[in-house]
């Protein structure tokens, strides 16, 4: 047995974190499913979507300032403070930028919504679900090798959202001709690319964490 799973041992099950995270990462999943429901209806009942991805959005913002707090209140932590803090934070980057696209749509009223713009919304909420997943194995700190590969795969929808916005960027220079256009669909789908950086950022860090305690 590793000094971690030693120390581990001895450390009262944590009761104020993870349910933290959890809740963040259940709250994400459904922002996601929230956006990608959106993208995927008729223009005008796009707006009630817009509205709860903002109330999702706040929830997560509230859960991080929790999760905040709870690191000033407590000494004992289930793994090191700043990884608590990377972790938070990472998954509120993700919530932010999928805000961020939905905004930029409401906002330039953007009417006709691209297959990239769906393919997008589809590879963000496949990784999302995958960081409910990561979190969950993370708890019980048991299972590293399927952390492992629940970070591979989330790797992976990086990559692919990487060549999705591509090709999308380079169509949109190729067949539009309305630089206001270029310039709505450039950004949402800039907004929507960053939302699946900063999923891979999360499996950054729970990979990160799991090393550290196997």
């Amino acid at each position: 047995m590793s000094l971690n799973n030693i120390f581990q041992f001895f450390v009262p099950k944590d009761k104020k974190f993870f349910p933290l995270f959890e809740q963040a990462s259940a709250n994400l999943i459904l922002l996601a499913e929230t956006l990608h429901e959106a993208v995927n209806a008729p223009k005008e009942e796009r707006e009630d979507y817009y509205k709860k991805i903002e109330e999702l959005e706040a929830t997560i913002e509230e859960i991080t300032h929790k999760t905040h707090l709870e690191l000033s209140r407590n000494f004992i932590t289930p793994f090191d403070r700043e990884d608590i803090h990377s972790l938070i934070k990472a998954i509120d980057n993700v919530a932010d930028y999928m805000h961020g696209a939905a905004s930029k749509m409401r906002l330039y009223q953007v009417e006709k919504i691209t297959k990239s713009i769906r393919k997008l919304t589809e590879i963000n909420l496949e990784a999302c679900q995958l960081i409910g997943a990561g979190i969950k194995d993370l708890k019980d700190m048991k299972d590293h090798k399927a952390i492992k590969e629940t970070c591979k795969k989330i790797n992976k929808l990086e990559s692919k959202a990487d060549s999705v916005f591509d090709k999308a960027v380079a169509d949109i220079f190729e067949n539009e001709t309305d630089a206001k256009n270029i310039i709505k669909y450039k950004e949402v789908l800039s907004a929507l690319e960053s939302a699946s950086d900063k999923c891979k950022s999360v499996s950054n860090v729970m990979e990160q964490i799991s090393v550290k305690h196997s």
